[in-house]
Formats: C-alpha cells, structure tokens, sequence
C-alpha cells in the first residue's frame, strides 16, 4: 500500500498548490507529532494545508482531529509564521524536498519539509538558519539538522532534464548481472518508479534484465534483498515474464520511453493534474456461506499509468483530492479488513466445530462395526478360543513363568498344534492374550454355493484381545456391551452436536453482527466539537459548554463565546467558565440558567467539598480579560464589569445519559421535543409532571412568603394609584422558603413569563421552572394565632378571593367609616383610608407644590419607573431575533467560525428519547444537571460520594443495556461507548442512585 509520495507526486502536487500563494497563516495545529495543520485564508476563501513529515503534502477538506494542547514545535511556528503570507511553494532541486516561504525580506521564515527517509520539518528564518528542527539528527560530521545551524540547501539532489543515450549506455554496461532495467534507470532519472514502469511497459521493455560487465567479487556483492522486495521481483517476473536486454534492439525504444518520461514531468511543472486511485477487490464470507465484493484502496497517483490499467480505479478532478480521500478513508479502511478477518477467524471457528463433530460420530460409528466383528469372531470360534484361555490358565496353575509360557506356546506352534497358532500375543500385565480368529464358516473353495441359501457374511481375519478370566462367551458378551455403549454415545453425540452446532452457529451470528455493528460505528461515529469541553443540552435547547482547566477557560471565551451568548461562574475560586451558546440573540429561559449554574457549581471544588453555594450570569459584553490597573489576570481568569445576575442555591446533583444521532429521517419525529415551555401547553408530559410536583410539594409543608421591599407610604399609594400592569409585574423580590435554606428570586427574571400568561390569575408566578407554584391570595394566619384558634376551638373563616379593582373601590366607598377586623382587610388598605381622611381636602396642584418643596420623588418618579418597565417589557418580548453582529477580535484572539444557525441544526440530530421507528447512527454520552434529563430514556443520578468514576459509569451502562425497554441497536450502540469517554466528564467520587441499584451490583 503506498503511503508516501514519489518525486512524480511531489512535481504534480507543488503545482497544484499554487493556488495557495498569497493567502496569509490564520492558524496552526498539530495531528500527531509528525503531522500539522495551516489553516489559510484570503478575504471569504478559506484552505487547510496538510504536512506530514516524509510522507505527504497536500489541502485538506476532511476535519482532523487536532490535539487540545498544542506541541512546542506548533507554538513555535506560529510566533513565527501567524498572519504571515504564502510567497513562494517550490520544490528544492529534484529532491523530494518542498520549501515553503512566509513574508518577504528579513521577516521572511521558511518551513522546510523533507518527504523521504524518515522525513523531518524546519523552520528557518531568511537567511536558512534553523529556528526549530522537529527531528534533530546528523549525517556525517559536517552536517548537523539542529537550531543555529545553516540548512544544507547543497544536498539535495540536482539532476538535468535529458539524459543522453552515452549516458544510458554507459549505466547499463556496468551494471550488475541479472539487473532489472527498471531498478538501473531509477538512480539517473527524476520521475519516479511509477512513471519509468509506465513508460517501460508501453514498449514491452519492462521486463527486460541486462548482463552487464564481470566485476570483481567485492564489487558484485549486492545488499541483501528483504522479503517484501524479493516478493515483488516474484511477483513481477510471473505477470511480465523475464527477456534478455539488447543493447541494438532494444537502445532506440529505451530512449523513446525517456523521452516521453520528460515530456511527463515538463506537463506536470506546468498544468495540474487529475488525481485516481487505484483499488483491489476483497472478498468478504457471508453469514449465507457465500461471498460478497468489496474494493480496498491500494495506490494513489496523478496519472492512470499503464501498469494499473486493467485494475478498477476512482477518478478525481485534482490530485490533492484524491490523495485526501486517500487518507481520510484510511482508518476505516483498516477497519474494513480487521472486520473482515474476524468474520473469517468466527466462519472458521464455526467450520471446526462442524469438522470435529462429524469426526466423533465416525469414529463412534466404526467401532461399533469394529466390537460387533469381534465379539461374531469370538462365538463363531467359541470351543477354540475355551481351549485355548484354558491353556494358558493350566500353565499360570502350574506356576510357571512368563517366559517359560512364551516358550511352551512356541514349541505347540512348531508342532502346528491348532490352538496355539491362534495365539499371537501374550499380555499377561493385562491378563489377556491376543488371539488371531478367523470365521469358520466362510468357505472359499466353494463358489458355487446354492444362490436360495441365505449367504453367511464373511469376516476378515482378525487379531482380538481375551479376557483370561473370563469365558469365550463372556468375552463375547464383552464385545457386544462396549458396541452397545458405542452407540449409545453415538446418539448422545449426535444429539449433543446438533445443539452444540446451532449455539456455534449462534455465537458466530453473533460476532458477525457485532462486527458489523461495530464497524459501522466506528465509520459513522462523528465526533462533536464540544465534546472536548464540559458539556450539555438544556432542557429547552441550548448548548452549554464549561472549561475543563485554565487553558479550555480561556479557549472558551475567547474563541467560542458570541455576543449574544450568556457567561455563567460559581461564585467560588477556581470553577469552571460556562457559556450557554445563544444563536437566537433573544433572553435565556430562567431555566436553563438554573441548569448552567448547577454546572458550574458542580465542576468545581463545592463538589468534592460538598458545599452548596451560589452561581451568577452575565452578558458576554460583560466578561473582560483587561485587569485593572496594577493587576494582572492569568491564564482562565477574567474581570466581570457590571452588575451580576445571581442565580438561587443549586444543588449539587448531575445525571449521566446517552444522547443518540438521529438519521435525516427521524429527525422530524423529534422536532421540539426540548424547547421553553409556555404555561398552558397542551403537552400531557408537562401536565402529568406539573400534577407529580403539586402533589409532591402538597406534601412537604413550606412557608411561602412573599415579601415586597417598599415603604409604607410607597406601597400604600401603589395600591391606590397603580394601573393594571404594575399589579401584573411588581418590582419584587419572590423568597422561597425550603428546608435547605432561603431563596431569592428577583421579579424581573420572571417577568418575560408572567408576561405571557396575563390570562391567568395574579396568584399564579413562575420560579424558573416549566411548573408554576400557586401562591394563595390571601396568606395563611401566623401560627401563634392558629394555635390560639385551636385552643379556642373553632379556625377563622376563610377569606373571600381577591375582587376585580371596580368592584375593591365600590367596597371601600361603601364600608368607609366602619370598623372592620384587621384580618379581613388587604394589606395596606388601613393605611390607605387614614391617608384618605388626611388628604381628603387637598387638590392636585397643592399637593405638586409641597412634593417639589419636600424634593420627594413623588408622581414623577413613579411615572419614570412606570415607563422603564415598560421600555423593559418591550426588549424582554424580542424573541427569538437575529443574533447581533460578532464584535471585533482583539489582535491574536480566536474566534468561532461556525454559522449561528448550526447550532441549532445540529442539535435536532440528537436525542435522548429514542423511539422504536427512528434509525439511529451512534451514541454519545453527556453529563448534564439531573432535571435537564426529565424526558431522557436512560438516566442516573450522580451525587459526591465515594464511588470510582469508571466503576460507576460501567455500572449505568450495564443498567442501561438490562433496562427491559433497551432495544438491540441501542444496546450495540451503548456497547461501542468506550468507558473512558463516559467517565470523563463525571465531576470526582460519585455515588450512583437508581432504582434496584443493588440488582445491578451484584
């Protein structure tokens, strides 16, 4: 398989990439430690230029995956060569050496790439003194690759165009005998082995080995030929067959087939060439027994060389498209051939199995025949095979030896005694003898036997071990039961294989699938750029990213973070900078900024020290890496401007899932599922999770308190004087009162969704959450007065709801003057009717007067808080609007190149509630706040405890995949999760919580 480029390759390529020239270094990264990345740009056009060392160079339009912290080597090239200008691409002599120039003059830097041996990258400066060297080595004692040292431009190879036929003579006569014509020419030209094949080919000439001169001994020893080149010479010898050079006949189509090698190389300096790959056909096992095609990517050139003519091919409109194709399918190539030689390691494992059984079962078989044939052979020889045991018996009574019974039955065989000829063995260790029987009945002699008789079967002559304590016909008995067991284990063996081949062959479906699936997988598998950071999806579809250190914190904000998007920070030291992406530009949902800073929270140290703290959010206009003066910010540290929006107490409880990639089809079946929530949906899981909660919170006894921060005198005139929209959108403060301690929500960030709702009762109010809580009207008595109530022994009457604002003031006019019971009368309204008989006489002028006197705010002021509600009002209604212009990067800063709406787009391929219809790709796995995955179909919790991250999150996924409702193709894609991925986003120690937990452990 070529991996490499030729000389031909590196001519076709330089030419190509011409079109680069001009366009200025946005930025670098590395790959591996031998292949970077130079990003390009030109106004709108934007190129990715691939260099591996000793390997390749070419553009790119595949995604890399790029490591997070780049190398020294890669730091180095970018102080050096970002916003720099690509002057000149060329290819140094006819070397496989490419120098690439940034700028002009004293600031111009070179990056020298060598494409041969082991290779090697530099970077050098104007005057080629090497800045950086990636693989610092010598060669010899004058040459040194290290920093300060001159690069030896004079090295590389230099060659003329035209070789002339005294040249080609003169090669070719001192050549080594039996040398290939191909492999003498290679040295003197500078187009490649492909092309002298190519041309070599076309006149028949490739095949074609000289003599050459007798040298002497030491001169003819030639460097031992390694396997794979001796494997190819095989190879070559048997496709194009092996013929004698001649100088006379064969010089003229020699120097015709040079001269078009150079007419070749002249075309590829000047035009740019299309790109093919050259490919070979696989045989893939099917589960079926037969086979299916499939084509595996062998060579890549800039030419279709006659050689690869008859081979199939794909064709390309440039070659630096056919060599990224090349590259970029390589891994799945690989994993194409590793799949394919399982499929045949489990077919083979199956055939064995099958082979194995068959063999049992003929073994058994044929010693039933074999026992039968002795035990017939021992009756039919019944009185013979007596006499002969009691031979033997007699001897062994008379106490004779074993070597004296060896001898006796000799001298009876010389006598032709009958009974001992039939005895062939004595094993008296065993205390048998081995008796030579042949049927008594057969009768050769007579052929011409009575064709009514039934014919007697004839038995061969065999020799049949005896039992000496046994009788003949015991003996026989013998035979015939270890015949019976034969085939008793005959039919269990049977019986036992057919079972034992279907769960062979199951386990190898098995395998075959699991290949497969594993396979498509690993080709499918489409690695998310935020997957790098903390991440997840809010309930109502907004991406949240966080910094898993100092450097992704400051990764995430200066590159990542848009105008429009949202800055959230535990207030604690040292926790992670969260951003909630917000390609809309309109306001977050409070929500989804409760769910932000429970991630904050919990990526920080408050979660190994368990402590529950607070979160704030600011615009991203607010977030600041200029420190004040006589300060400095560090790495992921940053300066906060303005006021901080602080978010309520969030507990620290995270929840592990899978999100799955939907195909385009399925993508509609999912459309909305997370989006914000209006009040009043006609959504049964809202509704069905709404009556969970009041139940829930029924049950739980809360003081509900609603406090509102004004003066007397202020609140008494609000009541009497404020129009509907101040009653619907109070400036408060909603305080919460839980068991874990006190909350303050501030008005404003309910307003948005209060606003929504004016349909609903004024006692209704939003806390962030897609529930409302109901807050009653009028609120409860305090329990000193419940208490004196019970004592007494009845409850004070329920007040009555609270009444439109026409029908209040009809009230108050008809029940002024009269004495009515504190707890009857709303709050304010004592202060208000004294406030009435106090300034009952006073008109609107005098009371302006004595206002402007007192410099109060008075009516002005409430008009002007009026009035910025209002103006508050109007922006919290621009929803969903275009995002705002992306402000200008600071010098050096990075900046997110992805479109506003992909965001979103990409988000709708992923779901955490799969249905049976959709067709999934693959699985990813996210950590994100337990109440964002209410609507997932696997989930756990995760809280500070004690438990390993890997443990726990191979626990999740076994519960997962034993979950009753966890189909096959989910289960395939839970399994191809590797753990690390999962484990990596978990917080510290955890403990896991889930239904029959301990089911699972065990």
């Amino acid at each position: 398989m070529k991996t490499r480029f030729n000389t031909y390759d590196i001519v076709c390529v330089v030419t190509e990439l011409q079109k680069l020239i001009g366009m200025r270094v946005n930025q670098i990264y590395d790959i591996d430690n031998k292949t970077y990345l130079i990003r390009l740009q030109r106004t709108e056009e934007k190129v990715v230029l691939l260099l591996e060392s000793g390997n390749r160079l070419h553009t790119t339009a595949f995604e890399w995956p790029k490591n997070v912290a780049p190398s020294g080597f890669t730091m180095k090239l970018r102080k050096h060569l970002k916003n720099k200008r690509l002057e000149t691409l060329t290819q140094i002599g006819t070397d496989r050496i490419v120098d690439l120039q940034f700028g002009t003059g004293e600031a111009a830097y070179h990056v020298i790439l060598e494409l041969y041996d082991r290779g090697n990258i530099l970077l050098c400066d104007h005057e080629l003194t090497i800045l950086n060297v990636l693989r610092p080595h010598a060669e010899g004692e004058e040459i040194r690759f290290a920093v300060r040292e001159k690069y030896p431009m004079h090295r590389a190879k230099t060659t003329s165009g035209k070789v002339s036929e005294a040249e080609v003579r003169e090669v070719i006569e001192n050549a080594q005998p039996g040398s290939a014509l191909r492999t003498i020419l290679n040295p003197i030209l500078n187009c490649g082995p492909s092309v002298i094949d190519h041309v070599l080919l076309k006149r028949d000439l490739l095949a074609c080995k000289v003599e050459g001169k007798k040298v002497d001994e030491a001169e003819q020893q030639q460097p031992v030929e390694t396997g794979k080149k001796r494997k190819q010479k095989q190879k070559d010898s048997a496709k194009y067959g092996s013929k004698e050079f001649s100088m006379e006949k064969d010089l003229p189509g020699l120097m015709e087939a040079l001269e078009e090698a150079h007419g070749m190389m002249q075309e590829a300096l000047s035009t740019c060439s299309k790109g093919f790959i050259i490919q070979k056909e696989e045989k893939r096992p099917t589960q079926s027994g037969g086979e299916e095609s499939f084509y595996v990517n062998v060579e890549y050139h800039p030419f279709l060389f006659h050689q690869f003519s008859d081979k199939p091919f794909r064709e390309f409109d440039s070659y630096n498209a056919a060599v990224d194709e090349f590259h970029s399918t390589l891994e799945g190539q690989k994993i194409d051939l590793k799949a394919m030689q399982q499929e045949r390691d489990a077919l083979k494992k199956l055939s064995n199995v099958r082979t194995d059984h068959a063999k049992r079962i003929e073994e058994l078989t044929k010693t039933q025949f074999v026992d039968r044939d002795k035990a017939e052979l021992i009756t039919r020889n019944q009185e013979l095979v007596d006499k002969a045991i009691l031979a033997i018996q007699s001897a062994l009574a008379n106490q004779m030896s074993w070597p004296d019974i060896q001898e006796l039955v000799k001298v009876a065989q010389a006598k032709k005694d009958p009974v001992a000829l039939i005895i062939k063995q004595l094993k008296m260790e065993v205390n048998s003898i081995a008796l030579q029987l042949t049927d008594p009945y057969s009768n050769p002699d007579n052929e011409d036997s009575d064709e009514d008789e039934e014919e007697t079967e004839k038995l061969e002559t065999m020799v049949i071990d005896v039992d000496l304590s046994l009788s003949a016909f015991a003996n026989a008995r013998r035979y015939y039961d270890q015949k019976r067991n034969a085939a008793r284990k005959e039919q269990k063996t049977i019986e036992s294989s057919g079972k034992a081949l279907k769960s062979a062959e199951r386990r190898t479906q098995q395998t075959l699938k699991e290949v497969k699936t594993m396979t498509n997988i690993s080709k499918a598998r489409k690695v998310y750029w935020f997957e790098k950071f903390y991440w997840f999806i809010s309930s109502e579809n907004y991406l949240v990213i966080g910094g898993r250190d100092q450097q992704q914190n400051e990764l995430i904000v200066k590159r990542y973070m848009r105008p429009s998007d949202i800055y959230v920070h535990a207030e604690i030291q040292g926790a992670s900078s969260v951003v909630i992406r917000n390609p809309s530009g309109g306001e977050v949902p409070p929500k989804t900024l409760l769910e932000a800073g429970t991630m904050a929270i919990c990526y920080s140290v408050a979660w190994d020290a368990k402590v529950v703290t607070n979160a704030y959010w600011v615009k991203s206009e607010q977030v600041s890496k200029t420190a004040p003066t006589g300060e400095y910010l560090g790495t992921g540290s940053f300066m906060i401007r303005g006021k901080k929006n602080f978010l309520p107490p969030c507990q620290l409880v995270l929840g592990l899932s899978f999100l799955f990639r939907l195909e385009d089809g399925s993508v509609e079946r999912h459309r909305g599922e997370r989006r914000v929530r209006q009040f009043g949906e006609d959504d049964e899981s809202l509704s069905r999770q709404t009556s969970l909660d009041t139940e829930r919170l029924s049950s739980i006894s809360e003081d509900v308190e609603i406090e509102l921060e004004k003066d007397d005198e202020e609140g008494e005139e609000k009541d009497s004087e404020s129009s509907d929209d101040e009653v619907k959108y109070p400036d408060t403060h909603v305080k919460v009162e839980h068991d874990t301690g006190r909350i303050t929500l501030k008005a404003d960030a309910v307003m948005e969704r209060l606003k929504s709702i004016e349909e609903e009762p004024e006692n209704t109010i939003f806390l962030g959450d897609d529930k409302p809580y109901i807050i009653p009207a009028n609120p409860r008595p305090p329990k000193k007065k419940q208490q004196q109530n019970k004592k007494k022994g009845h409850m004070e009457p329920t007040p009555e709801p609270v009444e439109s604002k026409d029908n209040q003031q009809s009230d108050e006019e008809d029940s002024r003057g009269e004495n009515k019971a504190a707890g009857q009368m709303k709050r304010g309204q004592k202060g208000k009717l004294k406030k009435m008989k106090k300034y009952k006489d006073q008109d609107e002028d005098e009371r302006k007067a004595k206002m402007e006197i007192l410099k109060s705010d008075g009516r002005g002021a409430k008009e002007k808080k009026k009035k910025q509600q209002e103006e508050e009002m109007k922006k919290y209604q621009r929803r969903n609007v275009e995002a705002r212009k992306p402000r200008e990067p600071a010098e050096g800063e990075e900046v997110d190149e992805t479109p506003a709406a992909a965001d979103v787009d990409m988000l709708d391929f992923l779901t955490g509630a799969p249905v049976e219809e959709d067709e999934l790709l693959f699985a990813v796995p996210v950590i994100a706040p337990y109440q964002t995955l209410h609507n997932y179909k696997f989930k756990v919790k995760l809280t500070p405890g004690t438990g390993r991250r890997g443990k726990a999150s191979k626990t999740a996924v076994l519960m997962f995949q034993k979950d009753k409702t966890c189909s096959t193709r989910e289960k395939d894609l839970l399994k191809s999760v590797k753990e690390e991925m999962i484990a990596r986003n978990i917080p510290g120690k955890v403990k896991l919580s889930a239904p029959q937990l301990q089911k699972f452990k065990k």
